[in-house]
């Protein structure tokens, strides 16, 4: 599902204000749905990415829908700004430079391969989001990801290592799942 630009910049919005809302309260805002069409209502599964001169500042979201998609932004934007733990909180003399980043997933779905090779060889370059699961662990990297290590190669030895394996780890037992992202900048 493809949002129109409206619903677009709403979200956009949504998210700054719930970053500016946490830097006055120190809480994510809360929203009232029935102000919100019925698209932004709909369970959705989203990340929110923060920048500053275009290095990260924070990525906080949730690999299974929960919430609404209003809903869902707004706490993941107060999340990444205060609360990932690879940063401190964001103060406010660093909204002015911010730039905020919107990813709304579709349903993640099973890979099926025989091999690394195999899985290699089917990954999508700059449009597949990856989940790796091995036993009790597991990472995932967006699409946006691919910007950064564009050879499915380091897109998996990368993966594997945030989802705390050895780079070059592999077993017949990891499972990968699949999905693509409507990024809203």
């Amino acid at each position: 599902m493809s949002l129109n630009e409206a619903n677009r910049q709403r979200l956009l919005e949504l998210a700054k204000n719930s970053i500016q809302h946490g830097l006055q309260t120190g809480q994510s805002l809360k929203i009232d749905l029935n102000n919100y069409p019925a698209e932004l209502t709909e369970l959705r599964t989203t990340f929110v990415t923060l920048k500053i001169n275009h290095q990260l500042r924070g990525c906080i979201g949730k690999l299974v829908a929960v919430k609404p998609l209003a809903e869902d932004v707004a706490e993941n934007a107060f999340c990444a700004a205060f609360k990932d733990p690879r940063f401190p909180p964001l103060q406010a003399y660093e909204l002015e430079n911010l730039e905020i980043h919107l990813s709304i997933l579709t349903p993640a779905e099973p890979v099926s391969f025989s091999s690394e090779q195999d899985l290699l060889s089917q990954l999508q370059p700059g449009i597949d989001g990856l989940v790796l699961e091995e036993g009790h662990l597991r990472g995932t990297f967006l699409p946006s990801v691919w910007e950064s290590l564009p050879q499915p190669e380091q897109f998996l030895r990368h993966l594997k290592q945030k989802a705390g394996l050895a780079s070059d780890y592999w077993s017949p037992n990891i499972r990968i799942y699949r999905y693509q992202v409507e990024a809203i900048d």
